[in-house]
């Protein structure tokens, strides 16, 4: 089961907050450490302490630069070979970190009206930023890869001295970042950062999760003691609850209407679908307007995988618009075991509850291909696994 981290912003979020809220709860600052040391960005290392605000303790992070960085305006292109292509971070440490620094682009490149390519990163692009995204990134993976939804994080009020010169608060960048997103009109100071509404943008779902069993909690303190509230960002890991031994989790369907799409772009929209991550794609024939012909494509998805997956229906199909609507999924517990058929073994998928199996069904491509060798029809090795099944007493 895919465990949930619960983000609370209690005084707000920074990338250097939710690294430290990791470390609180447990992410080994040398596993960090170890993995971020394969970015090509040299001279740094990770500085940890306790700290209070307001009698809430955790733990305070610090990325120490060897020396001041004289250029830390990186722009999106750069960012990328830094990240994507020269470090050694893993597949999914890099589409997580490529994708904060792809939503902070595309908001910086909307509020000073310019391309995206020729945005220039000012303090997100020093080292010690990347090094806090590049983090977060790391600390997911480190924690099993965990849903995380945050509660809405508060915008704060002021001002704040930038690189583009006294700047309101929230900076025009945040407030892109999280505009349709649910947030909290209120806190002094900078209370979000462009870095850490880039996390909730990127890789988080606002929201509150719903049958939640809290296992683990942690503390990010913050630089800044603020008066009105504790700088600090709390965060729960933990899992679904069980229901009649199923477990119960939040999802949504992505629907668009299609009558423009020939059969073999909707064969490709669902592959393209579940191999980006979709939890079940299906297309089913409708009649749309007009008497017309159309079909209506679905998608089953994690709430912080419908933003990219949306994008691709957009790009790789033909609607001009896609409709949310969230799900609760009830799952059986999943377990595969491998059968012996006279032709072959067959990995099948058992469903339980209670620990009780309730279902069980062989796998179609172990099938497929050992009838396919055999010479023999898939039925037939079909039912021998199905058999080898029921001689287990399974």
């Amino acid at each position: 089961m895919r465990p949930i981290l619960h983000l609370e912003p209690i005084g707000g979020i920074a990338g250097d907050m939710f690294l430290a809220a990791a470390i609180d709860l447990g992410v080994s600052v040398e596993d960090l450490t170890r993995h971020l040391k394969g970015l090509p960005v040299p001279g740094w290392s990770l500085q940890t302490s306790r700290a209070s605000r307001h009698a809430l303790s955790g733990t305070h992070l610090s990325v120490v630069l060897d020396e001041a960085e004289h250029h830390p305006h990186r722009g999106l292109p750069e960012i990328r070979g830094i990240i994507g292509e020269a470090s050694t971070l893993t597949d999914a440490m890099k589409a997580k970190a490529l994708a904060v620094f792809q939503v902070l682009a595309e908001a910086e490149a909307r509020v000073h009206d310019v391309p995206v390519e020729r945005i220039h990163f000012h303090e997100v692009g020093a080292i010690d930023a990347i090094v806090d995204i590049c983090g977060a990134a790391v600390a997911l993976e480190l924690l099993g890869d965990p849903e995380v939804i945050c509660a809405p994080p508060p915008l704060g009020s002021g001002f704040i001295r930038a690189a583009h010169g006294n700047m309101p608060i929230p900076v025009p960048a945040t407030l892109e970042l999280l505009k349709g997103l649910p947030t909290r009109h209120e806190g002094v100071g900078e209370c979000t950062t462009p870095t850490g509404a880039a996390l909730v943008k990127a890789l988080f779902r606002v929201g509150t999760p719903k049958g939640f069993v809290v296992e683990r909690i942690g503390y990010g303190v913050g630089t800044r003691d603020s008066a009105d509230r504790p700088n600090v960002l709390r965060v729960s890991l933990g899992r679904a609850e069980q229901s009649g031994g199923t477990a119960v989790e939040t999802l949504l369907v992505l629907e668009a209407n299609l009558d423009d799409a020939p059969p073999q772009l909707l064969g490709h929209l669902v592959d393209r679908l579940l191999a980006s991550g979709a939890r079940d794609a299906w297309v089913l024939p409708a009649v749309m307007k007009k008497g017309r012909p159309g079909h209506l494509l679905s998608a089953l998805v994690a709430p912080e995988d419908a933003d990219r997956l949306t994008r691709l229906l957009f790009t790789e199909g033909t609607t001009l618009g896609v409709r949310r609507t969230p799900v609760e999924r009830h799952a059986l517990e999943r377990r595969f075991e491998v059968v012996e058929t006279a032709h072959g073994p067959v990995q099948v998928k058992l469903g339980l509850e209670d620990g009780r199996v309730v279902n069980a069904w062989p796998e179609y491509e172990d099938c497929r291909r050992i009838a396919e060798a055999a010479g023999v029809p898939l039925k037939q090795v079909w039912a021998e696994a199905l058999a080898a099944l029921a001689h287990r007493g399974i």
